[in-house]
């Protein structure tokens, strides 16, 4: 085995096969050989990428300033204040620009499936994934466990996002018309799939349920317990059984999720306009608050009060579906403008896009810049000037940043690059030419 020396010098150890007498004896062009492969080895770079100059926003980590990012084998490889570009393959200069991990969106739909009237309302997630800064997206019910398979094998396994999901407890999915069917709420089957999925089930949904009881979610808590995985709650409208007291108080569980958090549709604010105390008891107990944008369920009567009394979302997410993508909602980057624009610090806000919701759903592998985590990584730059946000009713309301998504790495190979600050001028860059066969 050959390595260099401080003064370039070169030290030849044999392989552990290879005894000193075996080495002395080889030809001299084949040792010559060896010496210029062993030269040519230790002269490689250390790092396939490095990210120089930006100021990295890392919650996890309690990193909030000027540092430096190199990228090797797909994972983060080294973070610190300065790292010598001739160390790696390709510098990217990103200064003035923002480096935190990759957004997660924990609330999104992203199962093509059939439904009643032939609509799916579902979307490809690469198409709006990367563009956006995302690089995980959790599917949050749209398949249940006898759909999984399906949706395993034709979006999941072929999507270069990393596409997570939350199973339905009702066994046929959403959209199909039949979350309200008891015989459906079918917890062992939930169980059984999740189990055999565990890589990317990362909890259950109960959704669009009815009523008027609580079997829905009964059965996602029962399935919770079953398997230590959280229940996300979309949790419909009120009726005289059911309450917001009753589920945040008595039927969710600590780590469970509550998305939806600003509909006004459950009585999140009450008609003084003050928060309903079941949500600050909720979040007492442990349960995560979650955006869920969507296309009708984020409005600036519930959340601007809310947040101007202290109650801040834990998480950050889209419910991405045809019916939200053209509204007020549009991607993951507004989103998260959208709480920009209501006060959040950008660092409070990029925490709860990356390192909150990998806690919610127990993948705290992802999220954050650890050495050695894969490197999914947000480049982004912030904005400044006059900016509008829409709710889901269609009002508007003025902020003064605008987050903006430059670059995005996907087990740190670049997916987007919105300027070609990543990319090779043209002039040196090495084309590869295909020509016509005669």
């Amino acid at each position: 085995m050959a390595h260099a020396l401080g003064d370039n010098s070169i030290t030849l150890t044999p392989a552990p096969h290879l005894s000193c007498d075996t080495v002395s004896k080889m030809p001299r062009s084949l040792l010559l050989s060896f010496f210029a492969l062993a030269t040519l080895a230790s002269a490689q770079p250390a790092y396939d990428l490095l990210l120089k100059g930006g100021h990295v926003i890392d919650p996890k980590n309690n990193r909030n300033g000027v540092m430096d990012v190199a990228v090797a084998g797909g994972k983060v490889a080294k973070v610190a204040p300065s790292i010598n570009p001739s160390e790696a393959r390709r510098t990217v200069d990103v200064k003035g620009l923002y480096v935190s991990p990759g957004f997660i969106d924990l609330h999104v739909h992203v199962y093509l499936t059939s439904t009643p009237d032939g609509m799916s309302a579902s979307v490809q997630p690469d198409a709006f994934s990367f563009r956006s800064g995302t690089t995980t997206m959790v599917d949050a019910g749209s398949a249940g466990a006898k759909t999984f398979a399906e949706f395993r094998r034709n979006i999941i396994d072929k999507s270069r996002t990393r596409v997570l999901a939350l199973l339905n407890i009702a066994a046929s999915g959403m959209g199909t018309g039949k979350e309200d069917d008891l015989a459906g709420l079918d917890v062992d089957a939930a169980v059984r799939t999740a189990n055999q999925h565990k890589d990317v089930i990362v909890g259950f949904k109960s959704a669009h349920f009815g009523g008027p009881g609580w079997e829905s979610i009964d059965a996602a808590v029962k399935a919770s317990k079953a398997t230590k995985m959280p229940v996300m709650v979309d949790f419909g409208y009120l009726n005289k059984v059911r309450s917001l007291r009753t589920l945040l108080e008595d039927k969710l569980q600590a780590g469970d999720i509550y998305t939806h958090c600003y509909s006004g549709h459950r009585e999140e604010i009450l008609e003084n306009g003050q928060i309903n105390p079941a949500m600050v008891n909720g979040r007492k107990r442990g349960i995560f608050f979650d955006v869920g944008f969507g296309a009708g369920s984020f409005y600036w009567y519930v959340a601007l009060p809310l947040t101007q009394q202290g109650f801040w979302p834990d998480s950050i997410s889209t419910d991405l579906h045809t019916g939200s993508m053209n509204g007020g909602m549009k991607d993951m980057a507004n989103t998260a403008s959208t709480i920009l624009s209501m006060g959040a610090p950008l660092a409070k806000v990029i925490e709860m896009s990356t390192w909150t919701p990998a806690k919610e759903i127990k993948r705290t592998d992802l999220g954050h810049l650890d050495v050695g985590a894969e490197a999914d990584i947000t480049v982004l730059r912030v904005d400044t000037g006059k900016f509008g946000f829409i709710d889901s009713a269609g009002a508007g309301h003025e902020g003064t940043k605008a987050i903006v998504p430059e670059i995005t790495l996907r087990k740190g190979r670049v997916v987007w690059d919105r300027n070609a600050r990543a990319a090779e001028n043209w002039k040196t860059f090495q084309y590869k030419k295909r020509r016509w066969e005669k």
